[in-house]
């Protein structure tokens, strides 16, 4: 299984994927291209577990394993039959199949699933189940069959070390893409006033120490065959950098219960030698000593939160704070709402980077240092 080499896609929300193209790169994956939804490169197994443990932007890592052509249900049923799926898949733990079809002569997902779930049943001895730890996706277009295996499991933004989330947490997938769209690469402090949970504060303090974000926890690709735990275990295994030199992260919230939350956060993330969380208003909030940064934050917005018009003199108080005690730092500022981000009277630069996330569009202001 580890000498094979094959497509593996790492999905990113619309929109985002020139900025994790950019990260697959700079962590040496072989030939990334941008693909709709995300990123495609070459690789093999240990390609997969590396891209599931360090990647920081992607959502989920899909192994694109086997393919083959069939024009209708009768060769899908053959093929399938045919296919070596205990090369993969091991018969002792269930899968989901999940099927599309596009612009193919098998047009019904459902019989193509079928055929599919019956060949894995009868043919390699693999339980096909709702609840499964590992999920099959079966793409069918233009008659040629795409065999995937969600290497993920749980959606990458789930670190292991966030237990404690706010009323409308930012995503760690997202909040890593957005830090890189600003710029930071873990030399500068970081400071997010409205911290909720500690997602920035935690994400660039985990980047300035060199941390793999997937450190805490597991993965479905755990359940495949040929899956070398002592292999993968030596991958994982870092030494964290010193911190004596690094810059310091802050966060703050007006909420005693969120920065309770983050505190503890931080903690499980390894993170608390240089993450600070304090409890005081937007008015309150002191500039660090030492040189300028960025500020990162996502405020309350009307459709996330509540009402949209008690939200203004809230920026207007941001706005303000941040250009009359943040002078040399950058801003970065995520809303769903262009009138609140004009609100604060911050310089903002025509860049705007719009993706969806909870059901809304936002939109990423940024400004370069005040």
């Amino acid at each position: 299984m580890t000498d094979q080499t094959f497509a593996i896609f790492a999905t990113a929300p619309p929109g985002l994927e020139p900025l994790l193209l950019a990260e697959v790169q700079a962590a040496g994956f072989a030939d990334p291209v941008i693909s709709p939804g995300g990123v495609t490169f070459m690789g093999g197994w240990p390609d997969v577990w590396r891209a599931n443990l360090e990647l920081r932007g992607a959502g989920r890592i899909l192994a694109r394993f086997g393919s083959f052509l069939a024009f209708h249900l009768a060769q899908l049923d053959k093929r399938s039959r045919k296919f070596p799926w205990t090369d993969t898949l091991r018969p002792d733990v269930p899968i989901r199949v999940e099927v599309t079809c596009h612009a193919s002569k098998i047009y019904h997902a459902g019989a193509a699933t079928q055929r599919i779930e019956t060949a894995l049943r009868e043919n390699a001895g693999i339980t096909i189940a709702a609840d499964a730890p590992l999920t099959l996706k079966v793409r069918i277009d233009d008659n040629t069959v795409t065999l995937s295996v969600d290497t993920s499991g749980d959606s990458l933004h789930k670190r292991g070390h966030k237990e404690a989330v706010g009323k409308a947490p930012l995503r760690e997938t997202l909040a890593a893409l957005f830090l890189r769209h600003c710029g930071y690469d873990g030399t500068q402090p970081v400071v997010d006033p409205m911290c909720g949970s500690g997602t920035f504060v935690i994400e660039a303090a985990d980047i300035a120490m060199g941390l793999k974000p997937g450190r805490s926890r597991d993965f479905a690709f755990m359940h495949l065959a040929g899956y070398d735990a002592d292999a993968f275990a030596r991958m994982r295994d870092q030494t964290p950098a010193a911190t004596d030199a690094l810059p310091r992260f802050y966060g703050s919230d007006r909420d005693t219960g969120a920065v309770r939350n983050a505190t503890a956060n931080a903690a499980r993330a390894g993170v608390s030698a240089i993450t600070t969380f304090a409890h005081h208003a937007i008015s309150d909030l002191p500039r660090p000593a030492g040189p300028p940064g960025l500020v990162m934050v996502n405020p309350p917005y009307g459709a996330r939160i509540g009402n949209r018009n008690l939200l203004f003199p809230l920026y207007g108080a941001l706005g303000a704070t941040l250009r009359d005690r943040f002078r040399g730092w950058r801003i970065g500022l995520v809303t769903s709402e262009p009138g609140l981000a004009k609100a604060t009277g911050l310089p903002f630069t025509p860049d705007r980077l719009q993706v969806p996330h909870g059901g809304l569009k936002v939109t990423l202001f940024q400004t370069g240092p005040l």
